[in-house]
C-alpha cells in the first residue's frame, strides 16, 4: 500500500496553509464524498494550477451538456482503461458504478467496454472516444456522421470530444507522476 500522505511520487507538497477558497473546495468533498480526491491533492501545491484543473473538469464533467453525467464519466473510464491509466480507472470507476447503480457496468467499462450491453448512442460515443484515443487523426468525417446518426448534436459531439481529450491528458499525468487512488474509491458503490 502507498503513502496516502503523497497522492504521487514528486516532491510537491500542498500549500500550506491553503487559501480559504481552496480550503472551502476541500471541505466540501470531505462533505460530499468522505475524503479529498488526491487528485485535488497533487495540484494543491500550486494553486493557479489547480484552479485551472478543477475549473476544466468541472466545466467538462457538470456543466450542462447533451451528455448525462453517465455517459462523461463512461467516457472517462474507456480513455483511462485504453490508456491504463490506474488513478482514473479506480476514481472513474467509482463514478460509474454510482452513477448507474450497476457495478458489473462499472467493471466491464474498466475491462472491455465492447462487452457491456450499451444502447447504439452510448456504442456510438465509446467507439468515438476509443478511435480519438488511439488514432485522433484517423477521425473523419464519416466518424462524426455516425454519432450524428446516433442522435448526438455537432455540440454534443464538442462535448464528447473534450471529455475524451481531457482524459487522455489527465491519464498520461497521473500515470507519469504515479498518482495513487484514494483507497475509499475501491470499495464505493460495489
Amino acid at each position: 500500500m502507498s503513502d496516502q500522505t503523497q497522492p504521487t511520487a514528486l516532491d510537491l507538497p500542498m500549500v500550506d496553509p491553503l487559501p480559504p477558497e481552496t480550503q472551502k473546495y476541500f471541505d466540501i468533498c470531505v462533505e460530499k464524498l468522505g475524503f479529498v480526491p488526491n487528485v485535488l491533492k497533487a495540484n494543491a501545491f500550486d494553486i493557479a494550477k489547480l484552479n485551472a484543473f478543477t475549473a476544466m473538469y468541472n466545466d467538462l464533467m457538470l456543466a450542462d451538456s447533451g451528455l448525462s453525467k453517465l455517459e462523461r464519466e463512461m467516457i472517462a473510464v474507456v480513455v483511462s482503461a485504453i490508456n491504463r491509466c490506474f488513478y482514473c480507472l479506480v476514481a472513474h470507476g467509482a463514478a460509474v458504478r454510482q452513477l448507474s447503480g450497476d457495478p458489473q457496468l462499472g467493471e466491464m467499462l474498466v475491462m472491455n467496454y465492447r462487452v457491456a450491453p450499451l444502447d447504439a448512442r452510448q456504442r456510438a460515443m465509446l467507439d468515438f472516444s476509443a478511435k480519438m484515443t488511439t488514432a485522433s487523426a484517423e477521425i473523419e468525417e464519416a466518424d462524426r456522421q455516425i454519432l450524428r446518426d446516433a442522435g448526438f448534436s455537432d455540440r454534443d459531439i464538442w462535448d464528447i470530444a473534450n471529455v475524451a481529450g481531457f482524459f487522455n491528458m489527465s491519464n498520461r499525468v497521473a500515470s507519469a507522476t504515479a498518482m495513487v487512488p484514494n483507497p475509499e474509491y475501491h470499495s464505493q458503490c460495489r
